[in-house]
């Protein structure tokens, strides 16, 4: 069985859409959804933003679990302008899994295979982005595949981390990260956003113009992992 792993289910909807026969589970206080692609199983759950509940889910979700591929995916953040929003990542810090000459169907898709950086909090400043390229090598941020790594290694289970770009320097988020999510609630603060739109009225045509990159971007993130499972499955 494969497993793919989201931050939160508004990054799995995409994919979740190509699932068959779906169907929802809890164990371990885990919440999953499992279906198929073609006729290999797919699992999958939601590690929540950020370390802590990352650590916590993943250590709970593979406890009895014995897969094949744990696929980490989501969006990231880039560190430069070479990527764009909607691109693909494929981390090979932290991908472990053997897909040596399995990839074919990902060769017409805008895919980088670079280094992935796991930060504890959204980047906001340019400024913050050109050091963090510049002292880790690192080509993009995100804020869990360092623990989903961790945990897969102590399992013995192959990792396969892949993202999308959701924002680069040029195209940053269009609000404040305190604004747009919260860590310790795990959501978005509807009243803190809309007291910002309401305070700074061209972050509205801002946010609507991140919502359709991001819509664009989630889609070709989920068709690239539906061609990945196919390429996995035996």
């Amino acid at each position: 069985m494969i497993a793919v792993t989201f931050a939160l289910a508004a990054e799995s909807s995409g994919f979740r859409r190509h699932l068959h026969n779906k169907t929802r589970s809890d164990r371990n206080g885990i919440t999953t959804i499992a279906g198929n692609i073609d006729n290999c199983t797919v699992e999958v759950f939601h590690t929540g933003v950020g370390e802590e509940v990352c650590r916590q889910r993943t250590a709970r979700f593979l406890a009895d679990r014995k897969l094949d591929c744990l696929i980490s995916a989501g969006f990231a953040g880039a560190l430069n302008d070479q990527l764009r929003i909607g691109d693909l990542l494929l981390a090979k810090n932290f991908s472990t899994a053997d897909v040596s000459g399995r990839l074919h169907s990902l060769a017409n898709l805008p895919i980088r295979i670079a280094n992935l950086l796991t930060v504890p909090s959204m980047i906001e400043s340019g400024e913050d982005r050109n050091r963090l390229a510049q002292t880790t090598g690192a080509t993009a941020v995100d804020m869990e595949t360092e623990f989903i790594g961790r945990a897969c290694a102590e399992h013995g289970v192959p990792l396969l981390s892949l993202r999308v770009i959701s924002d680069t320097p040029c195209q940053p988020l269009p609000a404040p990260p305190n604004v747009l999510f919260n860590l310790d609630e795990q959501r978005t603060n509807f009243g803190r956003l809309a007291v910002y739109l309401a305070r700074n009225p061209p972050a509205v045509w801002r946010l609507i113009s991140f919502a359709h990159q991001i819509g664009r971007a989630r889609e070709r993130l989920s068709n690239a992992i539906v061609a990945l499972v196919r390429e996995l499955h035996p």
